[in-house]
Order: C-alpha cells, then sequence, then structure tokens
C-alpha cells in the first residue's frame, strides 16, 4: 500500500512539473492567439473588448509586414540552401581529408556560434562597409549564411560519426565513379543530417533580429518590422501573422511526424 501511495505522489508531482513546465512555455503563444481575436482599436492594444475576426481580413491590407514577411522567407530560403551546400561539403572535407590547421580551422567554426550576436553583426557591418557593399537584401543574406553554417557543418558531422566509408568502396568496386557514389550512396546516409541542419539554418534565420539589425538596410524582416512595432504597441494584426505562421508550423510537423506519433501511440 505504501509502496503504491508513493508512486501516485510521484506520478501526481510529476504531471504537476509537466504541467507547469508547459504553462511556462506556451502561455506566452497563447496570448499572442489569443489576442490576434481581440476587438481592441487603442494603442497599447491590451484590453479585452470583445472577439473578432477583422485583424485577419485587415492583415492583408498591411502592405508593409507582408512586404516585410516576404523578404524574411526569401532570404531564409536562400541562405538555408547556400548554408546547407556550404556546411555539407565543409563537414565532408574536414572529415575525410587530414591537412595543417586542420584542428584550428575545426575550431574557428565555434566562433560565430558562442560569440555574442552583437559582436558578430559589428563585424559583418564593419566588413560590408570596408567592401562599400550596399546594405540591403544581399547583406542580410551573406550574413544569415554566416552563421547558419557551422549549426549545418555540425549536422552533417554528427551523421558522418557513424559513417561506414567502406560502402562507397564497394561502389566503386562495383564500377559507379565517385559522382555517382556521392549522389547514390553518401548523400542518402547523410540526408539526415543534412536536413535536420537545414531545418535549423531556417529557423535561425527567420528567428534572427540583432545580427540582421545590423545589415538591414532598407530591407526590414519581419522580426525587425515587429521590433519596431513594439515601440507604440503590438497591433492585433501582427499576432494575427503570428498566429498563422504558428499554424502553419504545428501542420508542417504533423504532416512530416504524423506517421512518427502514430507508430509511438500504437506502441
Amino acid at each position: 500500500m505504501k509502496r503504491k501511495r508513493k508512486e501516485k505522489r510521484k506520478q501526481r508531482l510529476s504531471i504537476a512539473f509537466c504541467t507547469l513546465v508547459y504553462l511556462f512555455l506556451f502561455l506566452p503563444i497563447s496570448v499572442i492567439v489569443v489576442n490576434s481575436f481581440n476587438a481592441t482599436t487603442t494603442k497599447p492594444y491590451m484590453s479585452w473588448k470583445g472577439f473578432t475576426f477583422d485583424w485577419y481580413v485587415k492583415l492583408w491590407d498591411n502592405t508593409s509586414l507582408l512586404e516585410a514577411f516576404g523578404n524574411t522567407m526569401i532570404i531564409a530560403v536562400i541562405s538555408t540552401l547556400l548554408a546547407t551546400i556550404i556546411g555539407t561539403l565543409g563537414a565532408i572535407g574536414m572529415y575525410r581529408y587530414k591537412f595543417k590547421g586542420k584542428a584550428f580551422i575545426d575550431g574557428l567554426l565555434y566562433i560565430p556560434v558562442v560569440i555574442p550576436e552583437i559582436v558578430l553583426g559589428i563585424s559583418l557591418l564593419t566588413i560590408f562597409a570596408k567592401v562599400n557593399i550596399a546594405r540591403g537584401m544581399l547583406t542580410l543574406i551573406l550574413a544569415h549564411v554566416t552563421f547558419c553554417v557551422p549549426f549545418v557543418i555540425f549536422n552533417v558531422r554528427a551523421r558522418l560519426a557513424g559513417y561506414d566509408s567502406s560502402i562507397e568502396e564497394a561502389s566503386m568496386d562495383l564500377g559507379a565513379n565517385r559522382l555517382v557514389t556521392f549522389f547514390e550512396i553518401t548523400l542518402p546516409v547523410l540526408a539526415p543530417g543534412i536536413l535536420g541542419g537545414a531545418l535549423l539554418a531556417f529557423t535561425l534565420s527567420i528567428d534572427d533580429v540583432i545580427i540582421s539589425y545590423f545589415v538591414y538596410g532598407q530591407t526590414k524582416t519581419y522580426p525587425l518590422k515587429v521590433m519596431e512595432s513594439v515601440k507604440s504597441g503590438v497591433a492585433p494584426d501582427v499576432n494575427a501573422l503570428s498566429t498563422l505562421i504558428l499554424v502553419g508550423t504545428i501542420l508542417f510537423v504533423f504532416l512530416t511526424q504524423g506517421d512518427l506519433l502514430k507508430k509511438k501511440t500504437h506502441q
């Protein structure tokens, strides 16, 4: 009996702890979702005045906000593609070849990850100013690629840690050249690491504020637009767009991980 009581207490405590953790994580998000249906029209848009869908309609008239979101997606897609290609090739090269200074170069990869973003933003701004590159879409893409590449390399290199290179030798022994072996053997094996690095790079690019602030010029991204609106109070149409992004993210996770979740529930 005592053992059962202890188990029940532990179970209740674990449930209470998990509930508190999830409330801490998702309460701010739920506030954004709820406030996107707020009928208030006066700043700072915090007092509840009733339920409405008007902000979802007005969102499509806010051209500056939609343009900023479009810029964010363009920058994220291009920087993710470039960072994934560079990071994948870099990880494979670092894994396969030995050369002088390899350990030093390997250590340098951690610098963009561990240094404060404001330092990286200032350094990139200085470089762009020195080489006379006008701040805008190009500088944003270059900056995002810079801090995304290390994360791709780390993910791909983690996948390479358990990689058996003998399958490549077997492929070439059977008549395939190096190019065919790479696309038919190496790339499929590394695909989970590459995909993980690409998704992480995409998320970091969309989310970035500090580095983008130093190099954006006249090309505003969605995070910068939201940060700008904080001064006068975040309008519910911003919350509406954030809610739509959240719904899109949930649908993406469900479509990509739905089968995995079903398998776990059946087990």
